[in-house]
């Protein structure tokens, strides 16, 4: 069993897998009644009550616990408050990652939790309570799901792999050497998309849209300890908790399928891969 004896972030980790229990808990008990949403303008999406009750709970338990961790999440005015920028360790949350899919009844949306430390996820819990799921994962440590470690495909050959992207993703504008000869599918969540590569139940992951932190952050970090390349669209390494709070899109696979996705579009084999450990400056339990 992991402890903060051998793990320093499983105390982190151990209050993430708490928190998002509860936030499944109070979305469950939304989604079956039903919840009043609207749109929240400027082409940010939809919201709805159960995203905001999860993220005052989330806000109120995680805070309370670590009151020197700095606090990013989508519904909390991310980009206006840069507090987080002064803090050692930084909360990054998406408290529901596919709202729409929570509007139309589907099960499949997720609790995306990380705790990032000098721009990389230490501790993430990807939480899906409908579904029974949760992939969780610190730095050094390994990626579970339900308990069980998670190991990424060991797929080599891009022809017929199954490549989790939206339709978009393929236009071939964006693939000079060649659209991918692939099997593509799609899950509502980002961070459910991710954490599915890291399980190996898909081999590769393409968003070439800018991405927030928050529906990334976790998932990367479950994705890495799974042994998977996550990078940018173009191969540079992720970086979190930066002033815009996003990256320029996301592009995960196992690394022989990382590289040939990259040369496809036209690009150099990158150097993404398992960033070096955070620095600590002090117990983080």
């Amino acid at each position: 069993m992991r402890g903060p004896e051998t793990d320093p972030f499983a105390n982190d980790l151990a209050l993430l897998g708490d928190a998002a229990k509860g936030a499944g808990a109070i979305a469950a008990r939304h989604f079956a009644r039903g919840t009043k949403s609207w749109d929240k303008g400027g082409g940010l999406g939809p919201v709805t009550e159960a995203d905001l009750a999860v993220n005052d709970y989330l806000q109120a338990k995680l805070t309370t616990a670590r009151p020197a961790y700095g606090w990013m999440s989508e519904e909390s005015d991310p980009l206006g408050d840069l507090a987080r920028l002064r803090t050692e360790a930084t909360f990054v949350i998406d408290p529901i990652d596919g709202t729409r899919a929570f509007i139309e009844g589907q099960k499949s949306f997720a609790h995306a939790l990380a705790v990032v430390i000098d721009g990389m996820p230490v501790a993430a819990v990807v939480h899906l309570p409908l579904l029974d799921l949760t992939y969780t994962a610190t730095r050094g440590h390994g990626a579970f799901l339900n308990g069980q470690p998670l190991r990424a495909s060991a797929r080599t050959d891009l022809t017929g792999a199954r490549v989790l992207a939206t339709r978009p993703a393929f236009e071939p504008r964006h693939w000079p050497g060649g659209v991918p000869d692939v099997e593509r599918h799609c899950r509502p969540s980002l961070a459910w998309r991710l954490a599915l590569v890291g399980e190996g139940a898909f081999d590769a992951l393409i968003t070439l849209r800018d991405s927030w932190d928050w529906d990334i952050a976790a998932a990367a970090l479950i994705a890495t300890e799974a042994g998977v390349r996550v990078s940018t669209r173009d191969g540079a390494p992720l970086r979190f908790n930066q002033p815009e709070a996003r990256n320029p899109g996301v592009l995960a696979a196992p690394a022989p399928l990382h590289s040939t996705l990259l040369s496809a579009r036209g690009l150099p084999a990158g150097t993404a891969g398992s960033p070096p450990a955070p620095t600590l400056k002090r117990s983080l339990s």
